[in-house]
């Protein structure tokens, strides 16, 4: 409603440079009252929308799976050049197109904030790749890193959290493409040959700064503000509630990944009850989450520092190369001759760069690059740097979900080269073509919970009872169902005594 029907900035006769001054609800931003959601781009694609076709629904929700499909087909480009040609790039692929927790943000209309953040999100990294492959021997390499900037501004112009791909750009371009190890890049600022690399570095780091001075600048220097309902952890007097609460959520947030079973249109209010003490055994999970972390990122660490100088050298005396590929297909035969052929292109003239496209990444470097790619886009939504107005929002799992996918890909390929027997080998592949399945069944059933608001509201009852009883009286009410509407705001209210529009409807 607030986004769309009654955004007068979608409006012809308003003009369309107040979509630059103004939140994404139309607010001014430097108004007491704004959301300081500053999406303009996200607004203007609205104003086209509503151009074209007025309030018909079906133009928007097109615009939405046409986004998803792009975004879709680029993060299956992306995950190309982690994994090559093959089943690999095509089960990272299938995993981002069927996971449930898109269904919010591509069949929510307001959920395309995140698509289209993820789309240049996307653009720009791909554009920092190409310049890392052109870097020193093209002078087109320059305008690729213009091309990541401008992109990257774009991805935060339809949501903030655009703005990270810069730090991810770097991860990739360290640990991914220069392969550099742990304890090497200090003494890589010493070296001349990496002038580039850490000028590269220098500009991502100047214009990210850039970007959010001029974000914070524009939205009046000031944070928003946001009622109890929205964030009760951020309101709590108990630092330590605060602090066991807002360390919990990120271990909620990684099992709605893994295990998409229950969602919800709205997490707030009590639908994730705060951690009040420390005898809460809901911080199990959270010691378990941040160790399995913690475990996973130092021995991905310690791997990387451990591989030979050479990481393209295979093992030929084993059942896989150093990219983890088991040497059985046609195509990773054909990896295991490229490879064992570069030394000879190196002597024949041919340039690093140029061999270094023919190289697949190992593990570990995929794994840094997986753990950037879920972590980073997420720590905006961590109440780390600022509160933020909601508890848990499925929509901004939307960027962070493409570390997920590479990293359930990579641990499957890595099952799949350590299984022996044939049966397991199979029996890896098959369980993963499970999982795309039961996903791509799941996004079926929650994209019916979205097809209107009733079904919507009341396929929330579950996690948040009060605020999906009171929704459901108001369309209740509105179909003029009153004894039924009555029912419902007795629910609420039952759930959440202290609601005045509800007592108010009532």
């Amino acid at each position: 409603s607030r986004a769309i029907k009654t955004n007068q900035d979608l409006l012809p006769e308003t003009p369309w440079i107040h979509i630059f001054y103004n939140d994404f609800w139309g607010t001014l931003l430097t108004h007491s009252g704004s959301h300081k959601s500053y999406r303009p781009l996200c607004t203007l694609s609205f104003r086209i929308n509503h151009a074209l076709g007025g309030m018909d629904p079906w133009g928007y929700h097109l615009v939405n799976v046409l986004l998803h499909a792009a975004v879709t087909g680029l993060f299956t480009n992306f995950s190309r050049i982690l994994f090559g040609d093959g089943y690999w790039t095509l089960i990272a692929g299938l995993l981002f197109a069927s996971h449930p927790i898109h269904t919010e943000a591509v069949a929510g209309v307001v959920g395309r904030a995140d698509i289209g953040a993820c789309l240049f999100f996307l653009l720009s990294l791909m554009c920092y790749v190409k310049h890392c492959s052109t870097r020193g021997s093209s002078p087109s390499a320059w305008g690729w890193i213009l091309g990541a900037g401008l992109c990257a501004g774009c991805s935060m112009l339809w949501k903030e959290q655009g703005v990270t791909v810069l730090a991810i750009s770097a991860v990739y371009d360290i640990f991914v493409f220069h392969r550099l190890k742990m304890h090497q890049i200090v003494s890589a600022l010493y070296k001349r040959k990496n002038l580039t690399l850490f000028f590269s570095i220098g500009l991502l780091t100047s214009w990210g700064t850039a970007l959010l001075g001029v974000r914070l600048y524009w939205m009046g220097n000031k944070p928003p503000s946001f009622s109890n309902s929205d964030n009760p952890a951020a309101d709590s007097d108990s630092f330590l509630t605060r602090t066991l609460t807002f360390f919990y959520l990120p271990t909620k947030n990684l099992w709605l990944l893994l295990c998409p079973d229950t969602l919800s249109f709205d997490w707030s209010m009590d639908a994730v009850p705060l951690l009040k003490a420390v005898s809460d055994w809901r911080n199990l999970h959270t010691v378990a989450f941040y160790a399995g972390l913690l475990l996973l990122a130092y021995f991905s660490l310690k791997g990387s520092s451990n591989e030979r100088e050479h990481s393209g050298k295979t093992v030929m005396n084993g059942k896989q190369n150093a990219n983890g590929h088991s040497c059985h297909s046609e195509m990773e035969y054909k990896t295991l001759e490229v490879k064992s052929s570069l030394a000879s292109k190196e002597e024949n003239g041919l340039k690093k760069h140029e061999i270094h496209k023919l190289q697949l990444p190992s593990t570990e470097n995929i794994v840094i690059l997986s753990l950037s790619l879920l972590i980073v886009p997420f720590v905006p939504a961590t109440n780390l740097f600022f509160y933020v107005g909601f508890v848990i929002a499925e929509r901004v799992l939307y960027v962070p979900s493409m570390g997920f996918c590479l990293l359930v890909t990579v641990g499957v390929r890595a099952l799949y080269v350590k299984a022996q027997k044939r049966f397991l080998k199979n029996l890896v592949f098959c369980s993963t073509a499970a999982l795309i399945v039961f996903y791509g069944l799941k996004t079926v059933v929650r994209n019916g919970d979205w097809q209107n608001e009733e079904m919507l509201y009341r396929s929330g009852i579950k996690v948040n009872p009060a605020k999906a009883w009171g929704n459901l009286g108001n369309v209740l009410k509105s179909q003029s169902k009153i004894s039924e509407a009555e029912s419902a705001y007795r629910n609420a209210l039952y759930y959440r005594s202290n609601m005045a529009d509800m007592l108010y409807n009532l």
